[in-house]
């Protein structure tokens, strides 16, 4: 196959796979946009701002050597572990929202899981170093490949330097299928310790719950819109030698 061929097939398998996931994955954030703003508007009864449940929060899991810290834009909060800092964006720092307790405590999980050594949480840290490395090297590598079985049809060259890219990129799509359970996990724990310390009601966890829940398909849409890249270049690198068979 020329490398035009490569071009016209990867075009059309990206409309049948990936395009269908990247669509999922827009709606996914435009539904954690708009469950965002719906509950950063309701005030929780206790009053408690986004710092305040977070501190609480740590202080009754016995964590006193995380700090918390604002940080700036908007649904940018995130648990740092290589400072012990759970960084709230200003929106939720400041409030006292349900969406900012919810998000407190969903990054308190993170720190929790931390503390506790979560073993989920350990692999997607020691996969982060190889997930870089890999995804900066899968396209060249599956391009250059493509382009050797373009010229040279008696050597299997390009086929392994190509196939040797799928499996760099499939690093990124392990990296994204375990960080599912670090982010289901923690979302269990904000729920459970949002409870359990009396931060928001009843009532109020079922808006904490939809926050996350939105939150955590985001994730999944990720998820899928990584797998059916790498399916769109098995696909491609696996054909192209069957047809020079």
């Amino acid at each position: 196959m020329t490398i035009f061929g490569y071009y016209f097939e990867s075009y059309y398998l990206y409309i049948v796979l990936v395009l269908p996931c990247v669509i999922w994955a827009m709606i996914a954030q435009i539904r954690v946009q708009a469950a965002y703003g719906r509950f950063s508007r309701v005030r929780t009864m206790r009053g408690l701002t986004g710092a305040e449940a977070a501190e609480k929060i740590l202080r009754s899991q016995g964590i006193t050597n995380v700090a918390i810290a604002p940080c700036k834009g908007q649904l940018s909060d995130h648990y740092d572990p290589r400072s012990n800092t759970v960084f709230l964006s200003e929106g939720v720092y400041n409030s006292n929202s349900v969406a900012a307790c919810g998000i407190a405590a969903h990054e308190c999980g993170h720190a929790i899981q931390h503390a506790q050594g979560y073993a989920p949480l350990k692999l997607r840290a020691a996969l982060i170093p190889i997930t870089n490395l890999g995804s900066n090297l899968a396209m060249p590598l599956v391009l250059i490949g493509l382009l050797l079985s373009s010229f040279s049809y008696d050597s299997d060259v390009g086929f392994y330097i190509a196939f040797a890219g799928v499996v760099c990129f499939a690093t990124a799509t392990v990296f994204q299928l375990v960080t599912l359970p670090v982010e289901f996990n923690a979302s269990h724990r904000a729920l459970s310790v949002l409870e359990s310390e009396g931060i928001v009601s009843s009532d109020e966890k079922s808006g904490v719950r939809k926050v996350l829940w939105a939150a955590a398909m985001t994730y999944v849409a990720a998820l899928f819109v990584s797998l059916a890249n790498l399916l769109r270049i098995l696909i491609i690198v696996m054909g192209g030698r069957n047809r020079r068979r």
